[in-house]
């Protein structure tokens, strides 16, 4: 079941700043207020607001932020905005696809800052479908490799998720990544928690069909900074890529 997936690659390391914690708070936030709003504010009747909870608190959103997105969602309490979900689809250095799910309360801001952040840092705004055909919707389970002094096997991750039977698990340095179909998502996270096993994340996200190799520098370089300048947008929630950068050019991105 093992095999190299680089589609996370677009959540490489970027600088712990306040701002950027700030950011990601919100867009946490955003989650549960969403999730809440579709299905309830019942975690335990909920999964995908059980998944947002748990990711918000490993990310150490406060409780009191948490629930009050709760009771936004759920109407419980006033002041939830109306935030839409929308797909923009883009291309960046290299042929590289690249898949940009928003989550606003205003459609032609976010369509204009999207576009900003893309062209101006070499990309070029796709048309509708040409991207998406490319990426398949998957469950996926990050778990990493040392927990609490102990070090997690993919044979221990393959015996514990036997009997949900996942797609794929994937060696991805410090972390595996179990894949599935959506509809397993919660079954594979329980088959973990049962094993006594933590993860980082459990959701549903784009994964690529294949992947696109970025070996010149330059053409890595281009592409991370569209990634950092649509990651930085307050509307982006989640960005994906297919890009395959290889060890030596992220290497020499690193030196340079």
């Amino acid at each position: 079941m093992s095999g190299h997936s680089k589609w996370a690659t677009t959540k490489h390391k970027k600088a712990a700043i306040d701002a950027k914690r700030g950011k990601l708070f919100a867009k946490l936030i955003k989650n549960i207020e969403v999730a809440a709003r579709t299905g309830g504010g019942d975690p335990g009747g909920n999964p995908t607001l059980y998944d947002a909870i748990q990711k918000a608190r490993k990310s150490s959103v406060p409780l009191d932020n948490i629930e009050r997105a709760v009771k936004r969602g759920s109407g419980a309490e006033s002041g939830g905005a109306d935030w839409q979900n929308i797909t923009y689809e883009a291309y960046g250095p290299a042929g590289v696809a690249i898949l940009i799910e928003c989550l606003t309360d205003n459609r032609n801001r976010s369509a204009s800052d999207v576009r900003i952040a893309v062209t101006r840092s070499g990309g070029t705004m796709a048309d509708v479908g040409s991207v998406q055909r490319l990426f398949s919707r998957k469950g996926v389970i990050e778990v990493p490799k040392r927990q609490d002094g102990r070090q997690i096997s993919e044979l221990d991750l393959m015996e514990a998720t036997l009997e949900a039977d996942p797609e794929a698990i994937n060696d991805e340095g410090e972390v595996f990544e179990i894949i599935g179909e959506p509809a397993q998502l919660v079954e594979l996270r329980q088959a973990v928690q049962a094993a006594g096993i933590d993860y980082d994340s459990a959701e549903v996200a784009f994964v690529p069909s294949f992947t696109s190799p970025v070996t010149e520098v330059d053409a890595a370089r281009k592409l991370f900074k569209i990634l950092d300048a649509l990651e930085d947008l307050d509307d982006v929630q989640e960005v994906y890529s297919n890009d395959d950068v290889p060890d030596a050019v992220s290497a020499a991105l690193d030196e340079g």
